[in-house]
């Protein structure tokens, strides 16, 4: 006579889904992702496991500095959001190399998806585009990121061929929220740091986190094999336009205005590389192949919460 298999207990039934990176945007992520999934953090800093374990999640202690820590990642999950940043040096991200071993050794990973920076085109001019458009990164820190996709993009046809893994690129630009640590606007504008007069000025892009988070988790599920995809909403503002709208929505000075020329004086190298890239995303495929309905369209949503 037949006799029913016992189930196995739920934790073992749902899918394991691991972020690497479990920041700001991966924690909105994982909650986005509970209680349907199981949701594994990895971390470097042994600190963060009573905090990431008491939001439901899995901590799992390793560095992608350190090789032999990511060896216990192998068929851990089988879908992976990657949003650790690479190094701060260089041009290119051996944090992502070595993740992606650990990664191969078992196989079974059905989607990967990679946090990515718009960035990597460089300077458009203001100009729209989409994602069919080349990369041209004009910094280490965009050239960094092209490395880091061409690495997945290989990894993942390799993967493909046995698994049939799904790697997906998000492109991201500026990211903000009133509660996230660093992408509040108004502390830019609190510290009053001059922007550049309106003929010099440079269009940004943006993404609410909270809408990020969201973008992550429906590329786990429906992101399309080697597809870049911009997530990023429907603003179009200058850089100085939009901190003006934040200084005036919230009651605060607005930040002087400065010619190119003042600014390569009085600002750092750092500062002037986010200045010196013109550019406005298309953001379709977000909306048609990710399904993304945004919660926020504009910062104008976004900032009046």
């Amino acid at each position: 006579m037949f006799q029913p298999q016992p189930l196995r207990p739920t934790r073992f039934r749902q899918t394991r889904v691991l972020i690497v990176g479990c920041g700001d945007v991966g924690q909105r992520a994982a909650q986005a992702l509970r209680p349907r999934c199981r949701v594994l953090a990895l971390t470097s800093q042994a600190d963060r496991v009573p905090a990431l374990r008491a939001q439901g999640l899995v901590p799992i202690v390793g560095n992608l500095d350190a090789p032999r820590t990511l060896a216990r990642l192998a068929g851990l999950a089988t879908r992976v959001l990657h949003l650790a940043p690479p190094p701060s040096a260089g041009n290119q991200d051996p944090r992502t190399a070595r993740l992606l071993q650990a990664l191969g050794r078992r196989g079974g990973v059905k989607s990967l998806v990679y946090g990515s920076t718009s960035g990597v085109y460089g300077d458009a001019g203001g100009a729209w585009f989409d994602e069919t458009r080349a990369v041209q990164p004009a910094t280490d820190r965009g050239r960094r990121r092209v490395d880091a996709e061409a690495r997945l993009r290989w990894w993942g046809r390799q993967q493909s061929a046995q698994w049939g893994t799904r790697v997906s690129l998000l492109r991201i630009p500026g990211i903000y929220a009133l509660d996230r640590d660093g992408g509040d606007p108004r502390e830019r504008v609190r510290r009053g740091s001059p922007l550049l007069r309106h003929e010099d000025d440079v269009y940004t892009n943006h993404i609410h986190a909270d809408d990020l988070a969201r973008a992550c988790v429906a590329a786990l599920w429906r992101g399309r094999p080697g597809r870049v995809v911009h997530v990023c909403d429907d603003t179009e503002l200058r850089m100085g336009d939009y901190f003006d709208w934040v200084a005036d929505h919230f009651g605060l000075p607005r930040a002087p205005r400065l010619s190119r020329a003042e600014a390569a004086q009085q600002l750092s190298p750092m500062q002037l590389s986010f200045m010196g890239e013109s550019r406005r995303l298309h953001n379709q495929r977000l909306k048609t192949e990710l399904r993304v309905a945004l919660r926020y369209p504009t910062i104008r949503e976004g900032l009046s919460v």
